[in-house]
């Protein structure tokens, strides 16, 4: 698999353009034709745009472009957020000359307030000449959806005759159960609606599930993916292909998780079932005591093992063993449930931890299930931006 540069627009068939204003609102759009699928957030307070996206969808099971803007979640707004969004898809369809049941529609941003249409309108206007097939087109339209995010999320990548990529956002409210914040994949591969939904919902179990920054899940959450046909491929391919775009993009939010200084991967092995793998890896990774500790670079391993505990997964705490590690050095603290002993054994998993990206391992000597998740750390700069959010 060979990672390539161009991010959504390195898909044939793809456009882009993305704008955004100073006072925070952005508008992207990406124009793209074929057999699309979605999943969404599971929270039951549900954003208008992806009741209009999921029945876009079902009316017909392909889109010709999707519509995404920054600044207003259009959540918890009633009917007039579907109204809204609808008109929303309407805007775009009116450019492309479709219906807007051809479009999906995407929002992020407060809760609770109503979508400026009209300076929708003005920014499509502004940007509908600038539709293209650039890197610089997909980085637009990866920035434009940026709320918190310092970053843009992108990756794309070409595997086995096809080429497939994404971008996201997303830093806060993370704890999907069914999506990112937001993600837009698109691949060039020829497959059918209906494979679509199946490998995406296997692709973002193992990736956006298990992602979780502070633990709320957003009423906005949603990953679309258009497959323009224009390549033949195997689904098994095909299928790891997508795990891996979905994964990179994960990691990649977790990394920018709000105000965090580094983000960590946390693998479980040798569980009873993946079941448990999975409650596992997550509870540990949700912990904020884990995430304070990991801010703090104190290798305190007590409450590591402590969510391990509560997570639901069967457990013998004599056959556990836990370590820190980094890309130069891991260090063992638990071996096969014997506190590794020794003054320098801590002072090295403290210097690990001083390291932008760590990995926690936990290995509990029961059986073949294994799990990872993706998190950050938790910082005093995660209450600042939240604290601050609205005003």
């Amino acid at each position: 698999m060979k990672r390539i540069d161009g991010g959504i627009c390195a898909v044939p068939g793809v456009r882009a353009c993305g704008l955004r204003r100073e006072e925070g609102y952005g508008l992207a759009i990406i124009v793209a034709e074929g057999a699309a699928a979605g999943v969404f957030t599971t929270n039951k307070i549900r954003a208008a745009p992806l009741d209009v996206s999921e029945k876009n969808l079902a009316a017909g099971g392909r889109l010709k472009g999707v519509i995404a803007n920054s600044g207003c979640a259009n959540a918890y707004t009633g009917t007039r957020g579907i109204r809204d969004a609808e008109k929303m898809a309407g805007l775009l369809a009116g450019h492309l000359g479709c219906a807007p049941d051809e479009i999906g529609v995407a929002s992020t941003g407060v809760i609770g307030r109503y979508l400026d249409l009209e300076q929708m309108a003005e920014m499509l206007e502004d940007m509908k000449a600038d539709l293209r097939s650039s890197p610089e087109a997909s980085e637009d339209a990866a920035r434009a959806i940026m709320t918190t995010d310092t970053l843009a999320k992108e990756v794309a990548f070409e595997h086995d005759g096809f080429r497939i990529a994404g971008i996201a956002k997303g830093a806060g409210m993370i704890e999907p159960q069914m999506a990112t914040m937001l993600s837009f994949l698109y691949t060039d591969a020829d497959l059918t609606s209906e494979v679509l939904k199946e490998c995406l919902t296997e692709a973002v179990d193992d990736s956006f599930n298990m992602l979780t920054v502070d633990g709320d899940t957003s009423t906005n959450d949603m990953v679309l993916i258009t497959a323009t046909g224009q390549s033949r491929c195997e689904p098994e391919a095909f299928k790891e292909a997508l795990s891996r775009v979905c994964t990179e993009l994960a990691m990649m939010i977790a990394k920018d998780g709000e105000g965090a200084t580094k983000g960590v991967v946390t693998v479980v092995t040798g569980a009873v079932c993946r079941e448990d793998a999975r409650a596992a890896a997550k509870t540990i990774m949700g912990s904020c005591l884990v995430k304070t500790a990991l801010f703090g670079q104190d290798p305190n391993w007590g409450r590591i093992v402590a969510a391990l505990g509560r997570s639901g997964a069967e457990l013998d705490p004599d056959l556990i063993t836990l370590s820190i590690g980094s890309p130069a050095e891991e260090v063992t603290l638990v071996d096969r449930g014997r506190i590794v002993e020794g003054g320098s054994v801590l002072d090295r998993a403290e210097n690990v931890m001083k390291g932008d990206d760590l990995e926690i391992r936990l290995d509990l000597g029961l059986g073949q299930g294994e799990a990872r998740s993706f998190g950050c750390d938790l910082s005093y700069e995660y209450v600042k931006i939240n604290s601050e959010y609205t005003s």
